[in-house]
């Protein structure tokens, strides 16, 4: 179900229904929204949404998604959520840390390659930067045969500008914490040149002492993005499709963050 204080944020976001748009509407863009959780959360096919949950159709989901992540609506929710975390302190900008996830792809299309698990089967991968705390700010998908550190400034620079404190918005951490898999001089350079301190392991080196300890929580980053059962195998040929329901799951991420406290 989607909490009422949830929907007091999402509601506001939803594009108007077109006014040509043949015959009634078919159900309340809130159940449609509940149905496409419940396909996030239970990784089951369109065709199989229970009619009887009053969702309306997996169709009439389907493109209600495809229609609201054109609209930019769960990238405006996620900025939203990061903001209001932001203005009660939970987010630590003192360091955001990077990795990459392996997922098994099952009808191709964009965005995969050869897995690097099984050379014979093609997959994708997920590439998150989160806070000091595990939140994710930014995830990207590519192709599994992506190398990790091509996307080390993009991630940063994905970063949406975060409100929620006076002055200016912020999106730099004080620091960007990788593994060797990150290892590059230009990106460092880059980085520094942005003001974030590069905290990155060298190759053929013995690894920074204390990383793995400070940048751990990107390991629970994944684990939070899947447990969303339709991020741990992607069935969207459409990319556009698979990080519309990335975009969703780092809101709920950020929005369970943010009840927390209060309870």
């Amino acid at each position: 179900m989607v909490d009422d204080d949830l929907w007091v944020l999402i509601e506001p976001l939803l594009p108007p229904w077109p006014e040509r748009s043949p015959g009634p509407r078919p159900v309340s863009d809130r159940l449609c929204l509940q149905g496409i959780l419940y396909v996030l959360c239970n990784d089951i096919a369109w065709q199989l949404l229970p009619l009887e949950l009053g969702f309306g159709s997996g169709q009439t989901c389907w493109r209600l998604l495809d229609r609201w992540q054109k609209a930019g609506v769960f990238d405006q929710l996620h900025r939203i959520l990061l903001a209001e975390l932001n203005a009660v302190g939970e987010l630590d900008w003192s360091r955001a840390c990077v990795d990459g996830s392996h997922l098994r792809v099952k009808k191709g299309g964009r965005e995969t390659g050869p897995s690097p698990v099984d050379r014979r089967k093609t997959g994708s991968e997920h590439h998150p930067i989160c806070d000091g705390r595990g939140t994710p700010l930014k995830v990207i998908t590519t192709a599994a045969n992506v190398n990790d550190v091509t996307q080390t400034l993009a991630l940063v620079d994905g970063i949406p500008l975060v409100a929620g404190r006076p002055g200016r918005p912020r999106r730099r951490p004080e620091a960007l914490l990788g593994d060797k898999g990150y290892d590059s001089n230009p990106n460092r350079d880059a980085l520094r040149m942005r003001r974030i301190l590069p905290v990155i392991s060298y190759r053929g080196r013995p690894n920074i002492k204390g990383l793995g300890r400070l940048s751990y929580v990107v390991e629970q980053t994944f684990v939070l993005l899947h447990l969303f059962k339709r991020l741990a195998v992607r069935w969207e040929r459409r990319t556009e499709l698979h990080d519309a329901f990335l975009s969703m799951a780092c809101s709920l991420i950020c929005w369970r963050r943010l009840k927390k406290p209060q309870s």
